[in-house]
């Protein structure tokens, strides 16, 4: 576990952001499970747990200083990215998590009961069947593969003047010119990811 914490510590570390002690413990603990239960649930694709620290952990952390403030839906979380490390990162924010896979939303259970996660709340249905009468101010994902899929399959659940977040690899101007009309794309911010020589990108979309 020292070899995770001083990876985790040495990418955070070039990261514009603070980690108090209990949530590296908090991360640390998470990647514990993520690494346990990977091997019967199939959480993530990635094996390698050092490659986990980078890919899932500092990966979720790199949005953090561009998280708009009020309620998230981090939708097709899977095994709980970005959506749990935003859970830990701020305790005080109103994180939900969506999923249609029981078994990934098992997992997710004992995420938020092993790390106390008192904030964090679970929802295990299909996006297209979840209802959410308040709205969500901030929709999360790295998990559809175009924007356009996150639009349509999403755009129930935003409040008013909230915005989609979406995680993407290289800047994806055809797809948003698939959305031309639809939304508006309010900031592209290029991350950062410590130790991933890969490029990231993070769109922040309202509709029109």
């Amino acid at each position: 576990m020292d070899s995770y914490y001083n990876a985790l510590r040495s990418g955070i570390s070039h990261l514009p952001i603070e980690v108090s002690a209990e949530q590296y413990d908090a991360l640390l603990a998470y990647l514990d499970l993520m690494i346990k239960w990977n091997k019967a649930y199939n959480l993530t694709a990635v094996r390698d747990p050092l490659q986990m620290v980078t890919r899932h952990l500092l990966d979720s952390l790199s949005i953090l200083p561009f998280l708009p403030q009020g309620r998230v839906l981090d939708v097709g979380t899977g095994g709980g990215l970005p959506g749990v490390v935003l859970a830990i990162m701020c305790p005080d924010r109103d994180i939900h998590l969506l999923d249609s896979n029981g078994k990934k939303a098992r997992f997710l259970f004992q995420v938020k009961t092993d790390l106390g996660l008192d904030t964090m709340v679970i929802h295990h249905d299909r996006v297209e069947r979840f209802r959410d009468d308040r709205g969500f101010d901030v929709i999360v994902s790295r998990a559809f593969a175009a924007l356009e899929d996150m639009v349509a399959g999403c755009r129930h659940l935003l409040g008013e003047k909230g915005s989609f977040l979406a995680m993407k690899g290289q800047f994806p101007q055809d797809e948003l010119t698939a959305l031309a009309g639809l939304v508006e794309l309010k900031a592209c911010h290029e991350l950062h990811v410590p130790g991933l020589n890969e490029q990231r990108n993070l769109l922040e979309m309202v509709l029109t």
